[in-house]
């Protein structure tokens, strides 16, 4: 495994706050964050409800400003750019995976995935073969004119990931990605992105309050109440069928080891 040195720093966060008021009370839904994540990770932002997860995956999108602090992604300090420059950079560098997929119900799979393609000025026969070649990634080459009524939410999802790695983005925001899925298909959900991301050298960060799919991850990333209280090192193999008897039947996640045997 490389090293911290060795490995190339595509997120850096330092010293960030976002504080919102409430009357005469100040919340700090961000309380001085400090983090950097490589390029090829696989990282998850894990917490209880209102801890900050996804205010914090808000702003390293540049969906909200932060209050104080910096976000520098790929050599830029987001916190600085307007929001014309933010639609650009992001165009540019990223791409998002929804809970509720977020899919067009007027268009069928290959329309969708190659939607975003459009905005950035890729011509037609392009975006189509872009399209093709990522449904086919995320095993839906059968699919490719089915519409989202058509599909189960496991194949919606796979549409939706088609769609976030269609414009090769750097680094892909995944927020609460499975929460609408069976545990079969969670699992087949979270291998397959797992997958994808290694291959192809791309940054992943995932927000999820389960800690049994955080396991999934290459590093975790533990908020509460605004600070991240814990970064954890995933170095060993995940056990694929202990994990998903653990989601299943809700075993907490530090128990995985010990489920082998069930």
């Amino acid at each position: 495994m490389e090293t911290a040195a060795a490995r190339e720093v595509v997120i850096r966060v330092k010293d960030l706050y976002k504080i919102y008021r409430m009357g005469d009370t100040k919340v700090h839904a961000l309380d001085g964050v400090d983090f950097e994540i490589y390029r090829g990770e696989f990282c998850a932002i894990t917490g209880p409800s209102g801890s900050g997860k996804s205010t914090l995956l808000n702003m390293l999108a540049g969906l909200e400003h932060p209050t104080k602090g910096e976000i520098v992604i790929t050599g830029k300090h987001i916190e600085k750019l307007n929001e014309k420059q933010l639609v650009a950079f992001r165009r540019a560098h990223v791409g998002f995976i929804f809970q509720s997929y977020n899919l067009l119900a007027t268009m069928n799979a290959i329309e969708n995935v190659a939607l975003p393609l459009s905005f950035k000025g890729i011509p037609k026969a392009v975006r189509l073969k872009q399209a093709k070649k990522y449904l086919t990634l995320v095993g839906l080459g059968t699919h490719m004119k089915h519409m989202p009524n058509q599909m189960s939410g496991g194949q919606q999802q796979r549409v939706g990931i088609a769609r976030a790695l269609a414009s090769e983005p750097q680094i892909i925001f995944a927020d609460e990605p499975t929460g609408n899925l069976d545990s079969k298909t969670t699992m087949e959900v979270l291998r397959l992105m797992q997958q994808i991301v290694k291959e192809q050298n791309q940054t992943l960060i995932m927000v999820t309050h389960d800690n049994n799919l955080a396991t999934y991850a290459d590093r975790i990333f533990k908020i509460i109440d605004g600070k991240i209280v814990h970064i954890e090192e995933n170095h060993r193999e995940v056990d694929l069928v202990a994990l998903e008897h653990a989601y299943q039947t809700g075993l907490p996640s530090e128990k995985i080891d010990e489920s082998r045997d069930v």
